[in-house]
């Protein structure tokens, strides 16, 4: 920096060159930088966001949701494992020269209002949310450069559907943006010609599934990277320790992203940043790794099904003790719906959510930034399960029946006179209760009627000081 110029003083003065201020020395420690190695890779810590989330939205959605019937795997079903009632079904529906690739002009995505469904997210209490940018079918909900003309900007709703959900999500709600990628496509020439070749050449991973993260990653910059579909090919063959080095070392998502274990054959509940470990995984215990249970409302299918009947669906109930279950464990709830062709999210999944985040709003203190206490389920009452805040000398008893007599018996805490306090969440009135020998106490629950209840579907008391 140079000196401003003094007044006018009718003398020349010389101009003075002062000496900069030596740098100030970074109190910050260099961030690790991770190998293309397992080893390495699986030492990265899991973001803290994560884990204090608890609670995200999977949205399958893509070609299969126009024929919406049986599963998301509809075409695999019909035209490669032939499933009689799959190929009954287009040959009642659909003309006789009817091909997969036909339906991708008939995902219209006409009534895709991004608003309504960021304020159904929203209204949900979900944290994160995942969206299928490209299923087994290869069809792309982004424009691109990898997948020529089988993408959602070249074909059906001429438009970016991933860029549109993410602007709505980061602008308009507190939710976290993540996307899911298929690693393989079912029938993509160059990955069956690799597979015939019992994956000893790479062509497909080499001119599709790598360039095509890479590039989702450096336009939208997910913070969830939910990897899928290894076709039972290796890690090797896929590069992805190459891949996920550069996603945790240079990306422009390095610091916060979060990645699943789903990146080649054998890596499932073993590599990665989260386990999935398979479908619908609710072990019922606690793990020593970070896990999600990913789940479906729908209990037969990701993708909507327009044969789906009433009693397909989850009830609520169901599904808050999915939630309550999974998080007691340790684990993140990823509950999944699948709007329809057009671009709709159907009045039952809607239902599910909202009611979802009704139940949060009362009792989302004991569930969000938790951990999972020294017993997560309780050993005498049953459908009572655990958390706890430690630092707050917390523990939260969430149970999920009402008892008849109002008595609710604990058998896993151990509390102290005079130190003690309990209460129910949205009552707010402490609540009596009695010791027992020689450890637990006996809970007396407040008088209410049916319309009195802080909420339904199951209810959390606030335990202070106990061990």
């Amino acid at each position: 920096m140079r000196p401003q110029a003094l007044p006018a003083l009718g003398l020349a003065l010389p101009l003075l060159l002062l000496p900069l201020p030596p740098p100030a020395p970074s109190t910050a420690p260099p961030a690790p930088r991770f190998d293309a190695t397992w080893e390495s890779l699986d030492a990265r810590p899991l973001p803290a966001w994560f884990d204090r989330a608890k609670f995200g939205i999977f949205i399958h959605w893509g070609v299969f949701s126009v024929p919406s019937f049986g599963s998301e795997w509809f075409w695999w079903y019909w035209q490669e494992k032939k499933i009689p009632t799959y190929v009954e079904f287009m040959k009642n529906n659909y003309p006789p020269n009817f091909k997969y690739e036909d339906f991708g002009p008939l995902f219209t995505a006409k009534f895709f209002n991004v608003s309504h469904w960021t304020d159904i997210f929203q209204a949900s209490g979900a944290k994160y949310i995942v969206l299928t940018s490209k299923h087994h079918e290869g069809f792309t909900l982004w424009g691109s450069k990898y997948s020529w003309n089988w993408n959602a900007v070249d074909e059906g709703p001429k438009r970016d559907l991933v860029k549109e959900l993410e602007v709505a999500i980061r602008n308009g709600t507190d939710l976290r943006f993540g996307l899911y990628h298929s690693l393989f496509e079912w029938f993509h020439p160059l990955f069956l010609e690799d597979k015939s070749k019992s994956f000893q050449q790479q062509q497909f991973p080499v001119s599709k599934t790598l360039p095509e993260l890479y590039e989702l990653v450096n336009k939208y910059q997910p913070e969830i990277l939910w990897s899928d579909g290894d076709g039972h090919a290796p890690d090797y063959y896929w590069n992805s320790t190459d891949f996920l080095a550069w996603l945790y070392n240079e990306s422009p998502v390095r610091d916060t992203v979060v990645t699943n274990d789903r990146w080649g054959y054998g890596t499932i509940c073993k590599h990665g940043g989260y386990y999935t470990c398979s479908d619908r995984y609710n072990p019922g215990h606690l793990l020593p790794h970070k896990w999600e249970n990913c789940m479906t409302i729908d209990k037969f299918s990701w993708g909507y099904r327009r044969d789906a009947g009433i009693n397909d669906y989850l009830t609520i109930e169901e599904l808050v003790k999915q939630l309550v279950e999974t998080v007691s464990c340790g684990g993140n709830l990823l509950m999944n719906i699948g709007p329809t062709h057009d671009g709709t999210i159907s009045a039952i999944f809607e239902e599910r959510l909202r009611q979802m985040g009704t139940w949060l709003k009362v009792n989302g203190e004991a569930i969000y930034e938790t951990h999972p206490w020294r017993s997560q389920s309780d050993d005498v009452t049953p459908n009572v399960w655990y958390t706890s805040k430690r630092k707050q000398k917390l523990v939260y008893a969430i149970f999920l029946e009402w008892p008849t007599s109002r008595r609710l018996l604990l058998s896993q805490p151990i509390a102290t006179l005079g130190v003690t306090k309990i209460k129910l969440l949205g009552h707010g009135q402490p609540l009596n209760w009695t010791s027992l020998k020689p450890n637990g106490l006996l809970v007396e629950l407040p008088h209410l009627t049916f319309h009195q209840m802080p909420c339904k579907w199951g209810w959390a008391l606030e335990l202070t000081n106990v061990i």
